[in-house]
């Protein structure tokens, strides 16, 4: 059995099924580049099955990353085998992922199928699936309601039909860690061919057991665990991939495993998903969040001035949240900057710096301090949001509004589509529904506004606002950000962004396809 566990990250596939975390080509590819430079084994790049634009995702990133494999997921059926294999053939390490349910409820009333039809239908798809590679990944959906010994009769066949790794899942989240614990070491007793093949997991976090349920299943023999970065993933999401490799990391006595994860890369990695997906990390996350190094209580305080043991099992430098002197402001210079970007983990080229510099001293023109948080988000703005042109810019926005009046608030906006200025005013019931009333109007859209939030970026009464809206058009929906210190425009910026990507989202595909590596 070996003592390495392997981490297999699906933020791209399960965790884009998380409700308004959609991801377009471009933020798919910069994601995949941020779990390679992690050191994830296994990059689950998504179900090239469900869409054309899954299906191009999975192919670039696939002929993209060169250390992690780069696994398609597909249905028990020919049909999606063959669509995976077509999309991860071009990886230097690709992986097919293939799966079918097998407890008694998934059989009788979504397959329809009777076990022994299950069985031959696993068989089936893992031959065909190893006719095309060696690296063929089984997952039972809903192993943690199976049956164990119908589990361990469809795993034993697909392991002599060519599966070599065995997924375990707890796809609804049912399962407790001793059961769960004992259910995977049942299974790894009783599979007679068991040492052919390694056992993974994939757990759900319904009852917040997730991680727990991982965790005890590597005490028990599994040597995958399948997580996505910040839990996120169907409904309440998946196993935490920074708490179980902490865990793995800070307790190798107890697992008695180790993990090849370069760990000062997690906050980085985690806050490259949380700015591309909208999503502040809550601030009592663990490993991650902004109180997981914070103490406020006096003998907490006075334990960490004399030893920092004392109230911390690890040190923020430790998964990539670093500490400096350097202040960032209106006199400092580009390679001041170009040195803290590289303590936070972003490895940016000369443009990409010159862009974030340039960006930094407009900003520092109206914010006494540059805080690390106001770097990153500039670092979005500027580099990662990078793609085709985008049709609507903000040129300028002027909102009035009367307190304690009835009169209704107006909004004067300047908006440059592609080369043509647009100059409109009009009214609303508040300043933000006015600028985004006359923003909707220039730009000739229907498009509904499905969520609004603001999140202040740092502290202060000079921080930035940074507004996340989601918009749908019909089918199509959209997540847009925008930063500033004054809300209004860091709104305005948002729904502009939105609706940029609205545009795109079937340019994103054919841009991709004339030019997969850009």
């Amino acid at each position: 059995m070996s003592d390495r566990v392997i981490v297999f990250d699906t933020t791209l596939r399960d965790g884009e099924q998380s409700p308004g975390a959609t991801m377009d080509l471009n933020e798919k590819l910069r994601i995949a580049r941020q779990l390679e430079a992690l050191g994830v084994d296994v990059i689950e790049a998504g179900f090239p099955a469900a869409s054309d634009g899954d299906f191009n995702a999975v192919k670039v990133i696939a002929e993209t990353v060169s250390q992690a494999q780069v696994a398609g997921l597909a249905r028990a059926s020919a049909k999606d085998i063959d669509r995976a294999w077509e999309a991860v053939k071009n990886a230097k390490h690709p992986r097919i992922h293939t799966f079918i349910a097998t407890s008694p409820i998934h059989m009788e009333f979504k397959l329809r199928k009777s076990p022994d039809e299950v069985l031959a239908m696993a068989v089936s798809a893992v031959k065909r699936a190893a006719s095309y590679t060696d690296n063929v990944e089984f997952s039972a959906e809903d192993a943690s309601r199976s049956d164990k010994d119908f589990l361990v009769r469809v795993f034993t066949a697909c392991i002599d039909a060519g599966a070599t790794t065995i997924n375990i899942p707890d796809t609804v989240g049912y399962a407790q860690p001793d059961e769960f614990g004992q259910l995977i070491r049942y299974i790894i007793e009783n599979v007679p061919n068991a040492d052919k093949a390694v056992f993974s997991v994939h757990c759900h976090d319904d009852l917040g057991l997730a991680v727990a349920n991982s965790l005890a299943a590597v005490r028990n023999g599994a040597r995958q665990v399948e997580v996505c970065l910040s839990g996120i993933g169907e409904r309440a999401g998946n196993a935490s991939l920074e708490e179980c490799v902490m865990a793995l990391k800070l307790r190798p006595e107890y697992y008695g495993v180790e993990c090849a994860i370069n760990n000062e890369q997690l906050y980085p990695a985690c806050h490259l998903l949380s700015m591309i997906i909208g999503r502040p990390i809550p601030a009592n996350k663990a490993i991650i969040g902004s109180n997981a190094f914070a103490h406020e209580s006096g003998i907490h305080q006075d334990g960490m001035l004399k030893n920092r043991d004392t109230y911390e099992i690890m040190s923020p430098q430790a998964v990539g949240r670093k500490t400096t002197d350097i202040v960032i402001g209106k006199h400092s210079g580009r390679n001041a900057v170009r040195t803290r970007l590289e303590e936070l983990g972003y490895r940016l080229d000369y443009d990409q710096v010159n862009a974030v510099f340039a960006a930094m001293k407009e900003l520092a023109d109206r914010k006494a301090k540059i805080h690390d948080e106001d770097l990153e988000a500039l670092v979005f703005s500027e580099v990662y949001r990078l793609r085709i042109p985008d049709r609507f810019r903000l040129g300028n926005i002027c909102v009035q509004t009367s307190m304690g009046s009835n009169m209704p608030a107006t909004a004067a906006v300047v908006l440059q589509d592609r080369d043509k200025e647009v100059r409109l005013a009009g009214f609303g019931t508040g300043p933000i529904d006015a600028a985004f009333n006359v923003i909707s109007q220039i730009c000739g859209t229907k498009a509904e506004l499905e969520k609004f939030s603001v999140n202040a970026i740092t502290g202060g009464t000079d921080a930035q606002g940074e507004v996340t809206v989601n918009l749908r058009d019909g089918k199509h929906a959209a997540t847009g950000r925008g930063a500033d210190p004054d809300i209004i425009v860091a709104s305005a910026k948002a729904y502009i962004d939105a609706l940029n990507r609205l545009e795109h989202k079937e340019k994103d595909v054919i841009s991709y396809k004339q030019n997969p590596t850009e």
